[in-house]
């Protein structure tokens, strides 16, 4: 199918793009790379009068580190973000993650804020967001403001992201000492959006899991932290009663949906597999066997 027919506008600065979206944005979209936009335009399950094209701004690109504290600019592109030293030094688990984004071709356009923005519920970066506790810069003509991504997710492709901002930059707390992340994903082919996902960031004294963060993407409207299940980790080691309580908890902390690709009792079964894995998986790389 065709796109609907729609005004289009390319964005010369932030300003500008701001000044667009204050005037015309409830009836604009913007297009950073691309990937999920076209496509929904394409097969019109979308149809805005106007998109804003901001992908030539390159003020939103750059990946720096000041301090402990990784700054990704918006219009990063997945690529850059997978190539990148800083983020595969620092923060491991968007490195490990972003290389289950799709695929090389969608990597090479779609852009990290635009994941963020999007907030599609399979997707992997909002669920490390929210893993890694970062904060999104937004901009509108209003000002700035920040917005820790555990608060920035609300339900199903709805974020606090109003009509009128975009995100500028993204900062995470480079990993510290004693942390630790993991993460895995269960898809039926490669490149495909993620039945089940699990983000972990977890940090390690001795043997026992301190404090962490659990985050599942593809079981609900948005990334879903385990909180009951981590309750069950918190304080002890990955032994077979802990990890089998954690999973039992799951339950409490989930509530996947069943379509096509899988039921809910598959989800929650798939969850809870990955789970036990990536647990295990932290532990053996605090304790250096992996």
């Amino acid at each position: 199918m065709k796109a609907p027919s729609f005004d289009y506008v390319r964005a010369t600065s932030l300003d500008h793009a701001l000044d667009i979206l204050a005037e015309r944005g409830a009836d604009a979209r913007v297009l950073a790379g691309g990937q999920s936009l076209i496509p929904a335009l394409n097969m019109r399950l979308q149809s805005p009068p106007l998109l804003v094209d901001i992908g030539a701004l390159d003020e939103l690109r750059g990946i720096t580190i000041d301090g402990d504290v990784v700054r990704i600019g918006a219009l990063a592109r997945h690529r850059d973000v997978e190539d990148s030293q800083i983020v595969e030094e620092h923060v491991p688990l968007i490195h490990e993650a972003i290389r289950h984004v799709a695929h090389p071709a969608i990597r090479n356009r779609g852009t990290f804020g635009g994941s963020l923005a999007l907030g599609d519920p399979a997707a992997e970066l909002p669920a490390c967001a929210v893993a890694l506790d970062a904060r999104i810069m937004v901009a509108s003509t209003r000002g700035r403001r920040t917005i820790g991504a555990r608060d920035f997710y609300r339900g199903l492709f709805d974020t606090a992201l109003e009509p009128d901002e975009l995100i500028v930059q993204v900062e995470i707390d480079a990993i510290g000492d004693g942390w630790r992340s993991g993460f895995c994903e269960l898809a039926r082919r490669r490149g495909d959006f993620a039945l089940v996902g699990l983000a972990a960031h977890m940090c390690v004294s001795g043997s026992t899991f301190e404090d962490g963060r659990l985050v599942f993407f593809g079981v609900g409207g948005a990334p879903t932290p385990a909180r009951h299940a981590w309750e069950q980790i918190k304080g002890r080691w990955c032994e077979p009663p802990v990890l089998t309580a954690a999973r039992e908890a799951l339950s409490r902390d989930l509530d996947p949906p069943g379509d096509t690709s899988a039921s809910a009792a598959t989800r929650m079964h798939l969850a809870q597999i990955l789970l036990s894995r990536v647990v295990v998986a932290v532990a053996a790389n605090a304790e250096g066997k992996v």
